[in-house]
């Protein structure tokens, strides 16, 4: 299985504390998909290139990791 990136918008809350929950993930045709579960969150490089903050989310039954790259 070939491993890609794809930048994907998300709508996500961010509570007072400055901690950040992704709550939907919206596809380039604009689907919107629901977070389910976040399964856990750390610090991680990518496999394909770039780092920053791994979520490992629940999206329809299916595991996805969704990162948050860092400047």
């Amino acid at each position: 299985m070939e491993l890609y990136k794809r930048y994907v918008d998300v709508i996500l809350m961010q509570k007072r504390t400055g901690d950040i929950t992704p709550m939907y993930l919206i596809w380039e045709n604009g689907q919107k998909y629901k977070i389910d579960k976040i399964l856990s969150r750390e610090r991680r490089a990518s496999p394909v290139g770039g780092c920053g903050m791994r979520y490992v989310c629940l999206i329809q039954g299916n595991r996805r990791n969704l990162y948050q790259e860092k400047d």
